[in-house]
């Protein structure tokens, strides 16, 4: 059978089965808006949302100062700066 053709029989994990965490500060405004992007696609496909303070946790702060807000996937960087919405779906498997 062609390989386009066969059905994967692992697709891999579903959205609810995935954590999605954001890495943020208080006061920070793109941290507002990766928010916002994250709990609506959380939210719509039953996916785990957290989020750590990186004021709280100095390992967070040595490895994502600089990039904030990090969008984390199952405990992998999966955007930081900005979310994108297609993007982070399609991570989710959705």
């Amino acid at each position: 059978m062609s390989p386009l053709l066969r059905r994967d029989k692992n697709p891999g994990p579903k959205p609810a089965d995935r954590t999605v965490t954001l890495v943020a500060k208080p006061g920070c405004h793109l941290c507002d808006d990766a928010r916002e992007v994250i709990v609506r696609v959380t939210s719509e496909l039953g996916a785990a949302f957290e989020e750590k303070d990186i004021t709280q946790d100095e390992e967070l702060y040595r490895r994502y100062w600089e990039q904030i807000p990090v969008t984390l996937v199952d405990g992998r960087q999966h955007d930081f700066w900005r979310v994108d919405e297609k993007r982070l779906r399609a991570a989710l498997g959705a």
